[in-house]
């Protein structure tokens, strides 16, 4: 019996983000919250470098060949104004991993912000950094791409319980496999992984749609006009993160939209590939705002593409016609 595609990948991927999250959990629980600015001005914490460091040693204990294309380095921990910092996010990884200073940080610079080709992961070791500081909802999204297309996916939401309505610890694990379905799985729990599959709803005028939380994010004034021309009076559900994706994939949102702010704006890839494999393989569809499949295959970032548009696909070319009319599409 033959052994099905990437099984090792997907064991390795979901462990792996399993255990940023625990990290993310316990910086957050403790202290170590302290944040500094990269230079996009976006919070950066002691959780994102430590997430990055434990997913991309462990990416390299089992393909060391593999690049990783991640949104974290260690330069400014290097810096000697940083060593408080750079001491917190040690003490952190080795709650978890044995290393000392060098070693911890060679595991972040493992992962670089920049392009590859062939076969290589990409990681956003904590997607949507403003969440988590609020204590919302954040990520740990990574994934496997191979020839431009996305293989694997393995996307932790610790603060996304497993239902809705669910008496349960709140986290969830959501995983994807190329032509093999999307699962989603507790966080906290041995338990077997569950199917999830997006809504057939396929009235658009009672479809639910999901945004990010900055306006500098996503087009808020574009989407409310594309959600009146659908007759949909419900108003946005706004959460950080993939965490979006994986509503729309488990059939709780319909659409999410993320539409550009400004022209010369391009994606990065970690912040899309793992949500989007698992949104596909639950069922459902994902463009850019003209309809063009994403392209995975221009470095780090989405440069042949503008926006992003995901649906339960039954609902997708009713938005897109939507973005055409209000001059977005």
């Amino acid at each position: 019996m033959h052994a099905r595609p990437f099984a090792n990948e997907l064991r390795v991927a979901v462990a792996a983000v399993r255990e940023a999250a625990a990290l993310c959990r316990s910086v957050q629980s403790g202290l170590g919250r302290e944040a500094m600015e990269k230079k996009d001005r976006s919070p950066v914490t002691v959780a994102d470098f430590g997430s990055q460091a434990l997913v991309c040693r462990a990416l390299a204990e089992s393909f060391l060949t593999d690049p990783v294309v991640a949104e974290e380095d260690s330069d400014a921990l290097r810096l000697a104004e940083n060593a408080p910092l750079r001491a917190r996010v040690v003490s952190f990884a080795r709650r978890f991993r044995t290393g000392d200073d060098q070693e911890i940080l060679g595991w972040i610079d493992h992962g670089k912000p920049a392009g590859a080709s062939g076969r290589f992961w990409t990681l956003d070791p904590i997607d949507g950094t403003k969440g988590f500081l609020r204590n919302e909802q954040y990520a740990v999204a990574l994934a496997l791409i191979v020839d431009g297309v996305i293989e694997v996916a393995a996307l932790a939401c610790p603060n996304l319980p497993t239902r809705a309505v669910d008496a349960s610890p709140a986290g969830t694990v959501f995983s994807a496999v190329r032509g093999q379905g999307a699962w989603a799985v507790p966080l906290d729990l041995d338990a077997s992984p569950v199917r999830v599959k997006v809504s057939d709803r396929d009235d658009a005028s009672t479809a639910k749609f999901c945004e990010s939380v900055e306006s500098g994010h996503s087009a808020h004034g574009e989407s409310a006009s594309v959600a009146a021309l659908l007759g949909i009076v419900s108003p946005p559900v706004r959460l950080d993160s993939q965490a979006k994706y994986a509503v729309v994939a488990r059939g709780e949102a319909d659409i999410y939209l993320r539409l550009p702010t400004r022209a010369d704006y391009l994606e990065k890839i970690w912040d899309h590939a793992a949500g989007a494999l698992v949104v596909t393989e639950a069922g459902g569809r994902v463009t850019d705002v003209a309809g063009l499949p994403l392209d995975f295959t221009r470095g780090h970032e989405l440069s042949s593409n503008r926006g992003v548009v995901v649906t339960n696909g039954r609902l997708h070319d009713r938005v897109l016609d939507a973005l055409k009319t209000v001059g977005v599409g």
